[in-house]
């Protein structure tokens, strides 16, 4: 037997020894999912916290915070809804001072068919018999109702027609420019607003007591337009003849509408009045209608001779 054998056998063996590493607090186990932090929060309370990025403690979102923040949100919502509750009633009630919409829609009332007979009187007002306009309780009916009844709808198309077709003209011309086309815009409102003023310290002067209305006298006077447009379109299509022809046309037709239109506007009142026909005030009124009259044929030779060359 070897020796070293006997040796080996004669000798108890010791249990090798292995080092086993201390558990740090900062090492994780490797199949551990998520940190333990319930051994940092069992240090005491001793502890501080670790301050948040910008040198300041972490603010804690706790229910009482959430709490009080609710009702000042809730009541700056409900503060603000009832200014704009206010301030829109405001709004409605005062509006008619200075735009009176609901006399405005009343003058919109209108329908194909009232603008059909409308255009048709404008251009043949001589084959017209009843001019009078209809009313229900002490209320003018809607246009759409009475071809009688004065109206914004037409003379608003119109003059944004006849502002077009002075720039197809001009454009036919090689005279089309964009300050141009304003000028011509702005100069038949200029004009328009001339007419009304004058007429409304006409009416002042001469004291009559009228049921006309500005919005009436801005839907008289705005009926010219259609004329207008037919003129210019006949120029364009058959030169100076033709524009004479159909502006003649509508001169005539408008003076005799304007005539037959205000006289029951401004002479009944002065009939109902019990002036004499004959009497120094009802001739005033007379030849204010027919000033008003003859002024429109002016107005459109004016504004549509330099458009046809």
């Amino acid at each position: 037997m070897h020796p070293a054998g006997l040796a080996a056998a004669g000798t108890p063996r010791q249990p090798s020894k292995r080092r086993i590493p201390v558990s740090q607090p900062s090492m994780a186990d490797p199949h551990q999912l998520f940190d333990d932090t319930s051994s940092a929060q069992s240090r005491g309370y001793g502890a501080q916290r670790a301050p948040s990025g910008l040198g300041y403690p972490a603010a804690s979102a706790s229910p009482q915070a959430a709490f009080l923040a609710d009702p000042v949100s809730n009541m700056a919502m409900a503060y603000g809804s009832s200014l704009a509750a206010q301030g829109k009633e405001l709004v409605d009630k005062n509006i008619d001072r200075f735009i009176p919409v609901t006399k405005l829609k009343y003058y919109f009332a209108v329908d194909t068919m009232y603008v059909g007979k409308k255009l048709g009187l404008l251009f043949f007002p001589y084959l017209h018999q009843d001019w009078e306009v209809q009313y229900q309780q002490d209320t003018p009916v809607a246009p759409r109702f009475d071809v009688n009844a004065p109206d914004l709808y037409i003379p608003a198309m119109a003059f944004i027609t006849y502002v077009l077709v002075a720039g197809l003209a001009l454009g036919t011309q090689d005279r089309f420019s964009p300050d141009l086309l304003g000028l011509q815009a702005s100069s038949a409102l200029a004009w328009l607003t001339l007419e009304v003023l004058a007429i409304l310290l006409s009416l002042y002067l001469v004291t009559v007591n009228t049921d006309l209305t500005t919005i009436d006298l801005v839907a008289f006077l705005g009926y010219k337009y259609v004329g207008m447009i037919g003129g210019v379109l006949m120029g364009l299509l058959f030169g100076k003849i033709g524009y004479y022809l159909v502006l003649g046309w509508c001169c005539v037709s408008i003076f005799v509408f304007m005539i037959r239109t205000l006289r029951l506007k401004i002479l009944a009142e002065a009939a109902a009045e019990g002036v004499p026909v004959r009497g120094a005030r009802n001739q005033l009124r007379m030849y204010l209608t027919m000033a008003v009259a003859a002024a429109q044929p002016l107005l459109m030779y004016w504004l549509t001779f330099h458009l046809v060359r």
